[in-house]
């Protein structure tokens, strides 16, 4: 069939001859004699074209077109009148008609006519799913966002999911290492086993070597019990080790072991145990200057750095800052039964301007306290924490009229050094990488500045 045509023409004998006519062309025709009945069928799912009278007892047919027009603009509708004049084809284009057909009809010229509308129809259709397409918000598991830098992650962490190799996830504090593990696990082919997770910043180191290989009972004061540890409950699916970086220099060989050697020995016990896990790390720290100060050991780093993802910080990612900001108004909205509908213009622009040094951690705890606060259906800058509010960004070149103000190319280098240093998150490999530098002469820049 060509397409569904809702006719509303108070003639019967006219709806008669074109529900007939247009039936044999392959249409759907559906006939309403009444302006009002005509109307409230036209919102039907099934409607593809309006072809209605302009003079009908009930409803003028120009307010049916104006009123289909502003409601359901992707239905296109054909006036016909059986008074041709010139201001009568004026005010059905100003109602927003398709087309204008005069009485008495030609069949064909009215077939024709409707075949283009159905077209046009069909388009608006396309263009309507093309674009709700585009603006699915993208996301890999709980992973969300648009920008570029997160359409590249979301590749990588597709292509490396089931790979066995040893992943080290890197990226500044509250940018989502955590959810990336967690992802990274649910695709791999282990998703079915389980993902143990222990953060070793929160341990001492006897305690950490404990929960990581296990303990014998009586292997020390307050081994009451055997514990087996958690590589052994991670047998067949994934470890993950946030925080990293902070284990202890002399526990590190014995990771290394572990890991090298697939087996586990607990704390106090005699005998090994085969273990089969893949290892997922984490850090905030850059590992590589850890390494190169002596408090990370060069194989450990490279057995966990098989495969490595930066995770981009908040501040680089553009409009996902607003497409987080949204979902987590509707998040903590629901959960404090607040009918909150979005986030004022001049509140976005607050969100796009701070550099969120917490990344989304900061985002989502910033947005829960606006959510708390406001009064309005709509998040307003009053209701964003005062850092935010305030919050103008630092220009480290500022042009100067005044020769006095002016500074020496020394206090310049200085300045855009630590200003990319800030940038990074303190990462002095990237930052030894953007200002084309050696390291150690990035190093000793750094001290430098720190004696002065």
């Amino acid at each position: 069939m060509k397409g569904n045509i809702l006719v509303i023409e108070d003639d019967q004998d006219m709806c008669d001859m074109l529900e007939a006519g247009l039936s044999s062309r392959d249409f759907t025709v559906s006939t309403y004699i009444s302006g009002r009945e005509g109307l409230a069928a036209a919102d039907l799912p099934s409607t593809d074209v309006v072809l209605a009278d302009i003079n009908l007892p009930d409803l003028n047919g120009l307010k049916i077109c104006n009123a289909i027009v502003t409601n359901r603009p992707d239905i296109p509708v054909i006036m016909m009148t059986a008074f041709g004049s010139m201001d009568t084809a004026i005010a059905a284009i100003r109602a927003g008609a398709y087309d204008f057909i005069t009485k008495p009809l030609d069949m064909d010229i009215l077939s024709l006519s409707l075949e283009r509308a159905v077209r046009y129809r069909n388009l608006q259709e396309t263009v309507k799913k093309l674009s709700d397409a585009v603006n699915q918000p993208r996301h890999f598991e709980n992973l969300l966002g648009e920008s570029p830098a997160m359409q590249e992650l979301f590749s990588q962490l597709s292509r490396i999911a089931d790979s066995e190799a040893s992943l080290l996830i890197t990226g500044e504090s509250g940018s989502g290492k955590d959810l990336t593990a967690r992802a990274v696990h649910k695709h791999s082919r282990r998703k079915d086993y389980p993902l143990v997770t222990i953060n070793c910043a929160a341990m001492p180191s006897q305690l950490l070597e404990s929960e990581l290989f296990g303990h014998k009972k009586g292997a020390f004061t307050d081994a009451r019990t055997h514990n087996k540890g958690l590589f052994l409950e991670a047998d067949g699916g994934t470890l993950f080790l946030d925080e990293v970086g902070e284990i202890p220099l002399a526990l590190q060989p014995k990771l290394l072991r572990v890991l090298e050697e697939r087996c586990v020995r607990p704390v106090g016990g005699t005998t090994e145990r085969p273990v089969n896990v893949r290892i997922i790390a984490a850090t905030n720290r850059d590992l590589e200057s850890a390494v190169e100060d002596g408090l990370f050991r060069e194989d450990l780093f490279y057995r966990l750095n098989v495969i490595k993802i930066d995770l981009p910080p908040l501040r680089s990612r553009g409009a996902d800052i607003l497409l987080l900001a949204r979902k987590f108004v509707e998040q903590f909205s629901t959960l404090q039964d607040k009918a909150i509908t979005g986030i004022s213009d001049a509140a976005a622009e607050k969100l796009l301007d701070y550099t969120w040094p917490g990344n989304v951690r900061e985002l989502r705890n910033a947005v829960e306290h606006a959510v708390a606060l406001t009064r309005y259906d709509k998040i307003v800058p009053e209701d964003l924490p005062e850092k935010i509010r305030v919050f103008r960004n630092d220009y480290i070149l500022l042009g100067a009229q005044d020769p006095m103000e002016l500074i020496s190319m020394e206090e310049m280098e200085r300045r855009y050094i630590m200003y990319v240093l800030k940038t990074t998150g303190g990462n002095r490999t990237l930052t030894a990488r953007i200002l084309h530098v050696d390291r150690k002469t990035l190093y000793r820049k750094l001290q430098r500045y720190e004696e002065q």
